[in-house]
């Protein structure tokens, strides 16, 4: 599998519910590496240009006014196949497909409130990234247990 980068956010239910720890524990535990985080509270534009692709549905609004609604954690991740991954720890996005063991199966009540998002391809990675980070909070970095994951 190829190096990947991808982009996971934490959403304000997380944060509210202190699972912000546990969930960035499980990606690292996967032996993914975090190359970039930080809490920050989502400015409507930028809720609105993240998620873009669905301005036209009819949960758009409220979409844009959960993921504004508090803070979040953002990350940048890189790995082995991360995007798919990080997308498989997560689980399915309607919380009665999610499956025990994922993020979503273990911690997610309702699919409207939905607690972690991921990247689902790689054009969408390199753009969610560039929302969230400069170039500058990227911090690339070997890890030495590269041989053992």
């Amino acid at each position: 599998m190829a190096i990947e980068r991808t982009f996971s956010m934490l959403k304000p239910g997380v944060v509210h519910r202190r699972l912000a720890g546990e969930i960035i524990a499980r990606i690292e535990r996967k032996g993914l590496k975090i190359i970039a985080l930080k809490m920050m509270t989502i400015p409507r534009n930028l809720a609105q240009a993240h998620y873009a692709e669905h301005s036209e549905k009819s949960f758009f609004g409220e979409l844009v006014s959960f993921i504004t609604s508090g803070p979040i954690v953002a990350m940048a991740i890189e790995g082995e196949g991360a995007i798919a991954q990080v997308r498989r720890l997560c689980g399915a996005t309607k919380v009665d497909d999610a499956q025990p063991g994922t993020i979503r199966g273990d911690y997610a009540m309702h699919t409207g409130l939905n607690i972690i998002h991921a990247s689902d391809s790689s054009s969408s990675a390199e753009r969610e990234i560039g929302l969230f980070f400069e170039s500058s909070e990227i911090c690339a970095w070997t890890d030495s247990n590269d041989g053992w994951i």
